[in-house]
């Protein structure tokens, strides 16, 4: 069964790049039209991971096939910001959730305590802003799940992901984070043989999910800040005076994946060494008491 398990919709809220947030949303998709693509595109299951919110639910949650989720934006104690997708939840936890998103330490607890199965997303890309080294410290040893392939980030950063995945012995998501309904359900969540919801979750927790479908590019991004751009034209015909600020979208693409390279070779050259280096040291443990035992 697959499922796109990172799709936004207009529940998510305004934007919340600077300047762009004073006239526009994250997404302008409608819950209904997300689900309607998402099941058109071969996804088995379907659901919804909003900023924040779980508001983009009410009209799919009596669905089988549907599943209620969100992507948190939480404090780490670095002071930095990450976001954390949880899975499968129930309105009364979604208002814990966000009582603690700001309290990294309570929010885990609470998610372990609930039996919640949450990933930390686009671990390698600087969309949430700075990062710190103790950050990856707490993904290692608190996250039981990595997103390792975003449809909206660069090949190299899901690769990077990816092997991180391998090294850290995480579980690993798959998901389009879809702002635009064309991206919708282009990268999903694989988990081989479940036949039904209950199935393909408690494979996820059992370690059984692969991850499929599109990484993000230059030419990907830009179509959809465009899209984007049009929908909120088609949703606020006033808002058509913006629309020579389109001429500047290629400009900003560039910059952002300049950014993204700097960012993620960066952080993904020091964590991957770490890891290495510390599965080198537990291969080696063993080999040297053996030796000794000769």
């Amino acid at each position: 069964m697959k499922c796109d398990m990172h799709v936004h919709t207009i529940a998510s809220g305004e934007c919340k790049t600077p300047f762009v947030s004073l006239f526009s949303r994250e997404s302008y998709t409608a819950p209904l039209e997300a689900y309607s693509l998402l099941r058109q595109r071969g996804m088995d299951l379907v659901t919804l991971t909003d900023h924040d919110s779980i508001e983009g639910a009410e009209q799919l949650r009596h669905r089988a096939d549907f599943f209620l989720s969100e992507e948190l934006t939480c404090t780490m104690p670095s002071g930095t910001e990450a976001h954390v997708a949880v899975y499968d939840i129930a309105e009364r936890q979604h208002l814990e959730l966000l009582r603690r998103r700001n309290d990294l330490p309570a929010l885990l607890a609470y998610l372990d305590e609930q039996k919640i199965f949450f990933s930390i997303n686009h671990i390698f890309s600087c969309l949430t802003g700075a990062r710190h080294a103790e950050d990856f410290q707490w993904f290692q040893d608190h996250f039981p799940a990595l997103e390792a392939r975003n449809g909206a980030m660069l090949a190299r950063q899901n690769g990077n992901s990816e092997e991180l995945a391998r090294q850290w012995r995480k579980f690993a998501i798959g998901g389009s984070d879809a702002h635009a309904a064309a991206s919708a359900g282009r990268t999903y969540t694989d988990v081989p043989g479940a036949r039904n919801k209950e199935e393909f979750l408690a494979g996820l927790r059992a370690g059984k999910a692969r991850v499929g479908g599109d990484s993000g590019s230059y030419l990907k991004l830009t179509r959809v800040i465009l899209l984007v751009g049009a929908e909120m034209v088609r949703d606020n015909h006033w808002k058509a005076f913006l629309a020579p600020l389109a001429l500047l979208v290629p400009g900003f693409t560039v910059f952002n994946y300049i950014s993204e390279c700097r960012f993620g070779e960066r952080w993904a050259a020091e964590v991957l060494e770490q890891a290495e280096t510390r599965a080198k040291a537990r291969w080696k443990r063993p080999q040297a008491a053996a030796e000794e035992l000769l």
